[in-house]
């Protein structure tokens, strides 16, 4: 048994802090707001985020950040524009080699640094791991089967990870490429949303494939310039997370896509959704990303309009098929011309 800190009592750090209690784990899970701790401990549920679930007496429940930090193992579940503040908090608190696992997907505007990246900037001295793939909250709370790829510079501590996470509905693969990994997880919530708005206008089955599978090329292009695995990308953190998002409904990207592409401005779609809509933030980082590094994304460069500059979803794809004719040639595929 080992004893895990749970930081972020949203959807997924619920779930996680609920299968990780069903592991037979030591489980504390933090939340900002006392008041939100409060009524969880009250209610035994996350009736916001994960309706329907219960949360184990055994799972202990605290807004006090010192509770959590004798962990073996910090699970920081923040949402991605969260996670500096949050690695703060911690920073005063954890000791030098904690193991610190990243589930949250994104890339932080103006640093372009990726989740790991802000969180050893904070805690210097840190371990640092992370984790991402196909894995709904509501699907992952109830057991249904599900897979992830666990990353770490450190394969030991994948490997330590991965112990702890496996269970007969989630099995856990390692990788040693976080960088690969993180934006796997954070760019395919851009494609999910372009999927969404697809949906949204009415397109059909294969505009949605056409736009996965260019996504995912853009994907791989910017990941492999900033020094990711192209073979990453195939796997479960790349393609296995874009194809679960693009085409679920328990998306909140996609769900916020189809608003748009119905008509609804990005405002408006936000708050309908009322979650964070991660591809939001993630589209305008990952597009000047790209331009910094000399990287061809279309579809990103579309969204990054429709988004921020109003463009009509309409003309977004008419600028997106009339473009100048390609060869998909493995060169192209990565980007490397």
């Amino acid at each position: 048994m080992s004893a895990i800190s749970v930081i972020g009592s949203g959807g997924w750090g619920t779930a996680i802090a609920v299968m990780l209690c069903k592991n037979g784990h030591d489980v504390k899970l933090w939340s900002f707001f006392k008041e939100e701790s409060e009524e969880l401990k009250k209610n035994r549920e996350n009736k916001r985020f994960l309706p329907g679930i219960k949360i184990d007496e055994k799972i202990y429940l605290t807004s006090d950040i010192k509770e959590c930090s004798d962990a073996d193992v910090i699970v920081m579940a923040s949402p991605s524009h969260a996670v500096r503040n949050t690695a703060k908090i911690l920073a005063g608190v954890v000791s030098d080699g904690q193991i610190i696992l990243n589930i949250a997907k994104g890339i932080e505007e103006d640093t372009y640094k990726t989740m790991s990246e802000v969180i050893k900037e904070e805690i210097p001295n840190c371990h640092i791991a992370v984790m991402s793939g196909p894995s709904h909250a509501e699907e992952v709370s109830r057991g249904i089967p599900t897979t992830n790829t666990v990353a770490s510079a450190d394969m030991e501590i994948a490997d330590y990870i991965q112990n702890i996470f496996m269970n007969p509905s989630f099995r856990i693969y390692t990788n040693p490429d976080v960088k690969g990994v993180e934006l796997g997880g954070s760019l395919k919530n851009v494609i999910a949303l372009c999927c969404g708005i697809l949906d949204g206008m009415g397109l059909g089955d294969n505009t949605k494939a056409a736009l996965m599978t260019r996504g995912l090329v853009e994907m791989k292009r910017l990941g492999v310039s900033l020094g990711a695995r192209a073979e990453t990308f195939n796997g479960l953190s790349g393609v296995g997370d874009l194809i679960v998002t693009c085409t679920s409904m328990h998306s909140r990207n996609r769900r916020a896509g189809i608003l748009i592409g119905r008509g609804k401005s990005l405002a408006e779609a936000q708050k309908e959704v009322n979650m964070v809509v991660e591809g939001v933030k993630t589209c305008r980082a990952a597009k000047e990303l790209a331009d910094k590094v000399g990287v061809e994304m279309p579809i990103v460069n579309e969204a990054y309009k429709v988004l921020f500059e109003g463009e009509d979803v309409n003309k977004a794809v008419s600028n997106l098929m009339g473009r100048l004719k390609k060869n998909e040639t493995e060169k192209d595929f990565l980007n490397m011309m």
